[in-house]
């Protein structure tokens, strides 16, 4: 895959993009099984060590996360490293990526990097205090072409943008295209958006509260209580 690089964002030629496959959607509660954290070069290509990670959560992974990412609790056992170290590990390499500057992609980072704060805790390790500069290609999305119909998956937003997604919920498949989609909306809509990283990163923030009041706004029209827990790239 390439891209035309005319009038494209500067941030977006050197990217880390990092995924998580986990027991669960809880932030609170749910534990890492797999996970990438990687870097990936200005035509989306992977690039340095450290694909992918498999975790021995030390719970009985659910039949329905396994079903989703194929991980069972026997094969996280038998071949899963132990959960601490892979934390540590995840955590040494997020924080190497943010202290050079480079920008860590996720889609729907919150989910990620709420879980990632929890388990670092669980375990008795430093979270990262404030994961900077973050892109999120699903918060782009919606921010770039608000009224489009249709799911909003990683999977729905690689068809929209052209990027090959082979192995969906494979950590390693999904960082790497959803570091793909962010390079495409960059390249499709680069005069929508900052070209300073950080203004990018705050810019998120508003968008995504934008999008949460929006998408409750919505809900309350048939639950009158629901409501959406704020918070990115962390819900706390």
């Amino acid at each position: 895959m390439s891209f035309e690089f005319t009038e494209r964002p500067d941030w977006s030629r050197r990217l880390a993009v990092f995924d998580l496959e986990t027991t669960g959607l809880d932030l609170r509660e749910a534990r890492i099984v797999t996970a990438c954290a990687v870097e990936i070069d200005e035509n989306g290509q992977v690039v340095g060590p450290n694909l992918e990670w498999l975790a021995d959560p030390g719970i009985e992974i659910p039949e329905a996360a396994s079903n989703v990412h194929g991980v069972t609790t026997e094969i996280a056992r038998a071949n899963g490293r132990p959960a601490k170290e892979v934390v540590s590990e995840l955590l040494e390499a997020l924080n190497g990526f943010f202290s050079q500057g480079i920008p860590v992609v996720a889609y729907n980072a919150p989910y990620d990097f709420t879980i990632l704060h929890f388990e670092a805790l669980r375990h008795g390790l430093d979270p990262i205090a404030e994961p900077k500069p973050v892109i999120d290609p699903l918060v782009l999305d919606k921010f770039v072409d608000t009224y489009r119909s249709g799911k909003r998956t990683l999977e729905a937003a690689s068809k929209t943008y052209g990027v090959l997604l082979d192995d969906a919920h494979n950590a390693t498949a999904d960082a790497v295209a959803a570091g793909r989609v962010a390079q495409a909306i960059a390249t499709k809509y680069a005069e929508k958006l900052p070209d300073d990283v950080n203004v990018l990163h705050n810019s998120q923030i508003e968008w995504s509260a934008s999008q949460d009041a929006s998408y409750e706004k919505f809900r309350r029209g048939s639950a009158p209580d629901f409501t959406v827990q704020r918070g990115w790239p962390v819900k706390l």
